[in-house]
């Protein structure tokens, strides 16, 4: 296992970190690829991946990541705290709020948050985290009172992200990516603020479709090769501990070109890498609603479905009298947004008249 610099905290971090949302029990609203593991089994299959040389575990308040938080805490005691770092989050927004979810964290993990992640920041919530008396303030207190050691900032949106970056308060920052939802890590490529932060990717199989159309060590190495600390995958037992802790021989990454020639041996992909550009005056996510048609055909057909059947009929309609089409105008792959957006609404009808036949 090699290990990598966690931006200015004075921490070294294993490439590969440790997710722990499939050791959870329970009936819990996440992705379903967990194993409801008990107490000693996730203890064990932890224990595998640290013996391995992973180092860095990552889990949420209970109960969003079910008992996972639980199962780590247990963990922690039993291999020795200092052993380890534990990255820890909720998805409060509000200062109080915030501040009693991580006395509730450090509750359930009998120990402190070396890193303690703001969750799921988005435009919605970012001006109340960021302000006077928000979320981040909340971390900045908890820090000078040794509850964790350094706050972070967690998103799915490169602007929250570059936001991160740009704050002094905040010290690290975690999103997603992979070799195929490239597009926010190409910026932060190329963006310097990021430099300075210690940055965590989760999404590196992409919901765990990837690996049924790239070997592991491709989708790993793949974003290994951008300026990342560590790059975060669910494990839950051994078998995917080997599989995802063997380090690539190098840290190549297939160009956006070749996935995708990969991807169109099983359908044709629109081809977002979910830069996020594509910014729509109605205030459609329309990143989004692309990713989750990819994600119908790459194994989510359910899942992927049932997102799109929220929005669709509104998208689309906004979508046809719109006029501007800016969108279009800053989507530097040149995709037919409205077009897509329609392909969409097609797809979501047939499953709906499918289901009622």
């Amino acid at each position: 296992m090699r290990y990598r610099d966690l931006g200015n905290t004075g921490l070294k971090v294993s490439e590969i970190s440790f997710g722990t949302i499939p050791v959870l029990s329970g009936d819990v609203p996440v992705l379903p690829d967990y194993f409801s593991l008990n107490e000693d089994e996730a203890i064990s299959v932890m224990e595998y991946a640290y013996n391995l040389g992973c180092n860095l575990f990552d889990t949420a308040i209970v109960p969003e990541y079910g008992d996972a938080e639980i199962k780590l805490g247990k963990f922690a005691a039993h291999i020795g705290r200092e052993n380890i770092i534990i990255s820890d989050k909720s998805r409060f927004f509000d200062g109080n709020e915030m501040y009693k979810a991580v006395l509730e964290s450090c509750k359930n993990l009998d120990s402190y948050s070396d890193i303690y992640f703001i969750h799921q920041v988005d435009e919605g919530n970012e001006d109340v985290t960021f302000g006077k008396y928000g979320a981040v303030d909340a971390l900045i207190e908890l820090k000078a009172e040794g509850r964790i050691r350094f706050t972070g900032i967690a998103s799915h949106y490169y602007g929250i992200l570059l936001r991160g970056a740009k704050d002094s308060r905040v010290d690290v920052l975690q999103g997603s990516g992979n070799i195929f939802e490239r597009g926010m890590l190409d910026q932060i490529e190329s963006e310097i603020a990021f430099r300075q932060k210690g940055f965590i990717l989760n999404k590196v199989y992409a919901a765990g479709i990837l690996p049924s159309f790239f070997p592991v060590k491709t989708l790993i190495s793949g974003v290994l090769s951008y300026p990342v600390s560590s790059a975060l995958i669910g494990i839950g037992t051994s078998e995917q501990a080997d599989q995802a802790l063997k380090e690539p021989e190098n840290y190549g990454r297939p160009s956006f070109s070749e996935v995708m020639s990969v991807l169109e041996k099983s359908f044709v992909p629109i081809p977002c890498d979910r830069c996020q550009r594509c910014r729509c005056i109605y205030g459609t996510e329309i990143h989004i609603l692309l990713r989750q048609y990819n994600y119908y055909f790459l194994g989510k057909d359910y899942w992927a479905l049932r997102k799109l059947d929220m929005s669709i009929n509104e998208s689309a309609s906004q979508c046809k009298k719109c006029t501007e089409m800016s969108c279009m105008k800053n989507c530097p792959k040149a995709i037919n947004i409205p077009e897509s957006i329609q392909m969409i609404k097609r797809l979501v009808e047939i499953h709906i008249r499918n289901s009622r036949i």
